[in-house]
């Protein structure tokens, strides 16, 4: 290995390879509570797509596994790397490399953030609408993951925003796919395949992003019901109403509890009311116009209280600002309060009741603690699970999954598989479909050196 690294250090410069106890802890792990952390045998930083290139040609003659990391985020073990491994950290290849105004694209580097995007977009009156609940993390990391967020309900997620990608094979080679249009019927969609596929089939080098123009102002409304099942079926009557909101989440009691108070965040909600809540909808609107704000804010209060809400607040924009900013802590908080698991669900939308209390009958039958909140706008339902004990956790997670696909769901909407959720996957998933996509990380990586380990065994 150590002659390996001597090669690597030849591409990147020998102060960009690194290898055995020189190797920090950092680049061991990302934000799972499940997957145990592994120090890779080196970690090389590229600054270019050709070093990038010449990395992989190495690696791919002389087998050795490679796992691309951004900011270290991910939520599903996808960035853990197996001890024999290169890790290429994509820290150095940070730059906007282009916004253009006229096409509404702008043209990244992979471990450009998600925060550097935002505030160079702001400066053109442009947005880049994906936001999974972490600023720091790399936009390469969300292209790998298909990452998601609260403003899916309006946008879409990641894939809906990736026009082109510059990606590097296993072998060394540089392909393009896609670029500044928007449609094309030109062969196999290359693009999307490599989206969500986690490091497993290319290194993303290059991206061309879709931006919006950034609607200058947004309202938010927070209404409190008695019941989740209220609140889940207020959800197709919203969006059915059409006007289109920005977020659309709802948060049960505990969770809201616990994202406040970390925030020291009061919202002003009176105590005889919260004492009625069991969980909230929280909607967010947006317009380039005063007065439509205005009467789309009044529709969807009165839609609300029609809908049984208890009461409904229109959040001051500082309030509403710091409400949407400690949703997006909210695996922080149940992290720092004793989590020990968290899930990503996504089913269809109508079905969130029945699929919710569901999981209240299987957090009771386990003698387990689930608390959720979730994109319910999308069928994106995250639950906190609270079970120390592996054995009686594990099985609580197989009937939850099970449930999930039976009515038609997924394990993960926006986390991916990684290895976190890679036993649950390949139980469930239809065999064919597991056969075919093992054909497909054949033909990209035919040696196998693409971050081993992750989705497949």
């Amino acid at each position: 290995m150590g002659d390996i690294v001597g090669l690597f250090a030849e591409i990147v410069g020998p102060d960009n390879a690194v290898a055995g106890d020189d190797v920090s802890e950092d680049y061991s792990h990302d934000e799972s509570l499940t997957a145990v952390p592994v120090v890779p045998a080196a970690v090389v930083k590229p600054g270019s797509t050709a070093e990038v290139s010449e990395i992989l040609r190495v690696a791919d003659d002389e087998r050795v596994p490679v796992v691309a990391r951004g900011s270290g985020t991910g939520l599903s073990g996808a960035a853990v790397p197996t001890p024999d491994a290169v890790v290429v950290s994509f820290e150095r290849m940070h730059a906007i490399k282009e916004l253009d105004t006229d096409n509404h694209v702008a043209v990244v580097e992979p471990g450009a953030t998600l925060a550097q995007l935002d505030e160079a977009t702001a400066g053109v009156g442009l947005v880049y609408p994906v936001f999974p609940g972490e600023a720091s993390a790399s936009l390469g990391g969300n292209v790998a993951t298909n990452a998601g967020g609260m403003r899916a309900i309006k946008y879409g997620v990641t894939r809906h925003q990736v026009l082109g990608l510059e990606a590097v094979l296993a072998g060394g080679q540089v392909i393009r796919t896609g670029g500044k249009f928007v449609k094309s019927a030109t062969g196999y969609d290359l693009t999307q395949l490599i989206v969500g596929s986690e490091g497993t089939l290319a290194l993303v080098t290059e991206a061309t992003l879709k931006l919006y123009p950034r609607p200058p102002l947004a309202a938010t409304v927070l209404a409190p019901f008695t019941t989740v099942d209220e609140v889940t079926r207020a959800v197709p009557r919203l969006v059915h109403s059409g006007i289109g909101p920005r977020i659309l989440e709802y948060v049960d009691a505990l969770v809201m509890a616990g994202i406040t108070g970390a925030a020291g965040l009061d919202l002003g909600i009176p105590a005889d009311v919260q004492a009625k809540a069991t969980a909230y909808l929280v909607v967010v609107l947006e317009s380039s116009h005063e007065d439509r704000l205005d009467g789309d804010v009044a529709a969807v209060g009165e839609l609300l209280s029609q809908l049984g809400a208890v009461d409904v607040y229109v959040l001051p924009p500082q309030a509403g600002a710091q409400l949407i900013s400690a949703r997006e802590r909210a695996f922080f908080v149940a992290k720092a309060s004793g989590a020990d698991d968290i899930v990503d669900v996504v089913v269809p939308r109508a079905v969130i009741p029945s699929f919710l209390a569901r999981v209240a009958s299987f957090a009771e039958e386990h003698q387990s603690l689930v608390t959720g909140c979730g994109h319910v706008g999308d069928g994106n339902v995250h639950l906190s699970v609270f079970q120390p004990d592996p054995a009686r956790r594990q099985r609580l997670l197989d009937v939850i999954f099970a449930a999930g696909v039976a009515v038609g769901g997924a394990i993960t909407g926006e986390h991916g598989v990684g290895t976190d959720k890679k036993r649950y996957f390949l139980e469930l998933e239809d065999p064919a479909k597991i056969a075919l996509m093992r054909r497909i990380k054949s033909a990209f990586d035919p040696k196998g050196i693409l971050n081993p380990g992750k989705i497949f065994d």
